[in-house]
């Protein structure tokens, strides 16, 4: 019997920000687990091996070995352990990914106490079923004197485990009856027990053919070998027809060495599913956002880009004036290097311009390296520039002369930086000044950037929400609320923080990144 209130719960707490570690632990031993915490996956797996706990809370990005691994370890070498995956926003597939490979489920950061106790106790209950199943199919294998039928129908202890698991069960005899079908399975087919228990054969609630490729599977040592099954995709036709995914694991029942059953462990991957969708429709989402920013910044380019060009024209009508006079003079000569030195500089200048936005608008896979946060910096004043006169904005520039290099992606961050500018554009509707300023904080190993506007401000009542996805106070056609959620999200992503103060008439935004 495996009881919730008998069982000592231990969790192993991984994450490489000391902060993070600290915090949680309070909400998990509140929540009653004795709590051990590793700052990185090596020492994760070692406290694995020493404690045994029941569940283990990974991050994903971490330095050395991430998330990923570590999940992929223990389920490899410790599969009852339940594994929670710690998450930032915009990072859906990592999500997927993590529950593709038997993951308990996932919170993203900032890590919601309510979101975190919801986990925890899903990770409880699939620990407990797990159990119960273990236990389940060792009594059956145990009785193999008795027929599988007669084993599930006296088994009435076990049988009331399995039939609050939070994953679907079902058991049939030797002849592909189902015998067991537990209300989670009633949940995923839409069969009541009545429907099913007696009357319909395994292969029926298959797809066709996958009843037989499920079979192939169970003696392919890819997917367990030996008369079992681990986590393999298949389809369930529902009462309604409709086509349901699931992820299986299965165990072969013998008697006197004759094959006499399944017990079969199935969990809905619809969710997952539409979790795979969302992300899709998120991605083209946040590409959609990014566009609308390129298209504002486009007016500024032309203007930006039709200056220097127009110059350029004029220094090169000039020279073939003086070249129509005659053969030039050692005057005219120098006159001609002055302009090609002006002609060079203004040419450099639209390249810079043309290169700056063609890296914005550029789809791209994150790639982390070092960088010149300053450099960044002046390319997103020089792609903003015109915008800013337009609407009548005064620029202060306050960056350091001197800023250690940062680690981080150039294109994610320049996305940041054009996106806090466009903020300030929108909440200073009748002009006013914004002062951008990056300073080293030694102390704190950081680099700030800030941005402060004299705009109107942001309301108590909406501060707590701005990071929030599709969250917006702006009239339609000035975005979808993305702005500032892709900003926390991309800053977190670089182990970094964003922190906001306002008040009418002055609000300032500060992108906080290790340095």
């Amino acid at each position: 019997m495996v009881m919730e209130n008998t069982i000592t719960w231990k969790i192993v707490l991984i994450d490489d920000e000391e902060d993070i570690r600290d915090v949680v632990s309070i909400v998990l031993e509140d929540a009653g687990f004795s709590v051990s915490t590793a700052e990185n996956g090596e020492l994760g797996l070692f406290l694995c091996k020493t404690l045994s706990p029941q569940i283990v809370m990974t991050d994903i990005r971490m330095p050395g070995m991430d998330g990923i691994q570590v999940l992929q370890m223990i389920k490899e070498k410790y599969p009852d352990i339940e594994v929670i995956v710690v998450t930032a926003f915009g990072e859906m597939a990592l999500a997927v990914r993590a529950l593709q490979l038997d993951a308990s489920d996932f919170i993203t950061k900032p890590i919601d106490e309510e979101g975190l106790l919801v986990a925890l106790t899903r990770a409880k209950q699939r620990y407990i079923s797990r159990k119960a199943l273990q236990d389940y199919t060792w009594f059956l294998e145990k009785e193999k004197s008795k027929s599988a039928r007669e084993l599930i129908k006296t088994y009435s202890f076990q049988k009331n485990l399995i039939e609050n698991s939070m994953d679907g069960i079902l058991a049939c005899d030797d002849k592909g009856i189902v015998m067991t079908f537990n209300r989670s399975m009633e949940k995923i087919l839409e069969y009541n027990k009545e429907e099913v228990v007696g009357k319909l054969i395994f292969s029926d609630l298959f797809a066709a053919n996958e009843d037989k490729v499920f079979k192939e599977k169970m003696a392919d040592s890819d997917f367990g070998g030996d008369n079992r099954l681990f986590l393999y995709e298949t389809i369930l036709i529902g009462k309604s027809g409709a086509r349901i995914p699931v992820q299986v694991s299965a165990v072969t029942l013998w008697e006197n060495d004759v094959e006499s059953g399944w017990v079969c462990f199935f969990r809905d991957l619809r969710k997952l599913r539409r979790l795979e969708r969302e992300l899709a429709d998120q991605a083209s989402i946040l590409h959609q956002d990014k566009m609308m920013s390129l298209g504002r910044l486009s007016a500024s380019v032309v203007h930006e880009i039709n200056n220097p060009l127009f110059g350029v024209l004029n220094y090169v009508r000039l020279m073939i004036r003086i070249l129509d006079r005659g053969m030039p003079n050692l005057e005219s000569i120098e006159k001609f290097q002055r302009y090609l030195d002006l002609v060079e500089n203004e040419t450099e200048r639209c390249s810079n311009i043309i290169s700056s936005l063609l890296t914005f608008s550029r789809k791209s896979e994150p790639a982390f390296g070092e960088l010149d946060i300053k450099v960044l910096l002046n390319k997103c004043i020089l792609l903003s520039q015109h915008k800013l006169e337009l609407s009548d904005i005064h620029l202060v520039s306050k960056i350091a002369d001197t800023l250690p290099l940062i680690n981080g992606d150039s294109n994610q961050l320049q996305q940041c930086i054009i996106n806090m500018v466009f903020n300030a554009v929108d909440a200073m509707p009748d002009g006013g000044t914004l002062t951008l300023s990056c300073e080293h904080i030694k102390k704190e190993k950081k680099i700030v950037v800030s941005f402060m506007d004299t705009g109107i401000g942001i309301q108590k009542e909406d501060l707590h929400h701005i990071f929030e996805p599709f969250f917006t106070t702006k009239k339609e056609g000035y975005g979808v609320g993305l702005g500032l959620s892709t900003v926390f999200g991309i800053i977190e992503h670089h182990k970094g923080t964003v922190t906001v103060n306002s008040e009418p008439g002055n609000t300032v935004f500060m992108l906080h990144l290790p340095a």
